[in-house]
């Protein structure tokens, strides 16, 4: 007979591919790579999630870091959390960045990543909305 652990799963580590697939899967998110191979998703050619390497800082360390568009509640709970920080360049505008890969389990990250859409999306003109049929 198996023991059960009574303690948490470890989480998942989301990778680069995993977070390409899963934005690249949501309605009209577009994809581009710039300012130094970040993977930069957007809807509506504004910008929701981002995969890089920058460091708090915003400097260049290498391991894949994800940010993404929260709320003004959410941004609030969520950096008070250990291993998510204010994102590099974007905290002005309520961005996280994941620190570490054990920061969030990736069905988490899914769900924020859906509420980054949803904030995005919403600030784009009807007109916009329409046009991308969302």
């Amino acid at each position: 007979m198996a023991v059960r652990s009574h303690m948490a799963p470890e989480p998942a580590i989301m990778t680069r591919d995993e977070f390409d697939a899963y934005c690249g899967s949501l309605k009209a998110a577009t994809h581009v790579v710039q300012w130094g191979n970040a993977s930069v998703w957007k809807i509506g050619g504004k910008i929701f999630a981002i995969c890089s390497g920058w460091d708090a800082k915003g400097e260049e360390r290498g391991g894949d870091r994800i940010s993404f568009k929260c709320s003004d509640m959410t941004y609030a709970l969520l950096t008070e959390e250990e291993d998510i920080l204010p994102a590099p360049y974007l905290a002005r505008a309520k961005w996280v960045q994941l620190q570490t890969a054990n920061a969030m389990a990736d069905e988490d990250i899914r769900g924020y990543i859906d509420h980054a859409y949803r904030i995005v999306a919403g600030k784009l003109t009807r007109a916009q909305r329409a046009e991308l049929e969302i």
